[in-house]
Parts: structure tokens; sequence; C-alpha cells
């Protein structure tokens, strides 16, 4: 089953929000439709997390803030050794935490080609 992740745009307004909210911050409206957020995004800062909890087999986890195209700015893992600011990702959709029962998935950046 593929995964996908969403924005959610105002029916009034236009504007666009991820995660999902209640109320427009904009316009106030509590109407939303679903966009899917796919495709090359630009990367405007990151980090690496060395001390994981047990269990994850790697010695780090680099996460960043990425926009999109549209101007939407979301956090996901980066799934790259060699990380710069300004390089263009590709938003995948992967578990990032695997759960008992229930297995938890978000954004996965991988370097454009």
């Amino acid at each position: 089953m593929a995964e996908q992740m969403y924005a959610y745009k105002c029916t009034r307004c236009g504007r666009l929000h991820h995660p999902a909210y209640l109320v427009c911050r904009q316009c106030g409206n509590r109407q939303f439709e679903a966009v899917p957020l796919e495709g090359e995004a630009t990367l405007l800062t990151f980090t690496r997390v060395y001390n994981l909890p047990e269990g994850y087999m790697k010695p780090w986890l680099a996460f960043g803030i990425v926009e999109f195209p549209n101007g939407l700015r979301v956090t996901g893992q980066i799934d790259s050794e060699d990380i710069n600011v300004g390089m263009k990702l590709k938003a995948t959709v992967g578990i990032v935490k695997e759960g008992v029962n229930q297995d938890y998935y978000g954004f996965i950046f991988m370097k454009a080609k």
C-alpha cells in the first residue's frame, strides 16, 4: 500500500496547512480539501541527531525543514549522507517509526536526481 502525505487547502481563502488544522489560520473557515504533497522541495535547514533511542541501528538520523514550490514548509527525515542547505530533495513517504500493531508514516527526503 502506497502511503501519501497531504496539505490541506482552505476552500475559502486557499491557504495551505500541514498538518491538518480544524480552523484556517488566515480566515477562520473550517472546510479544507486534501492536496497531495509530493515532488521536489528545497532544504532550508537541517540537523543530525546522534543520541538515538534504543533499537535504532544507525549512528545518527538527519531531520530537516524543506519548502515545496507552493511555499509550504514541512519537516521530515533526510535519507542522505551528503547534506547541504539549498539542495533539492525528493519527497517520499515511508515508515519513520515502527510500532506494535501500527507503523507511523512521515516524510523521508532523498537527494533529487
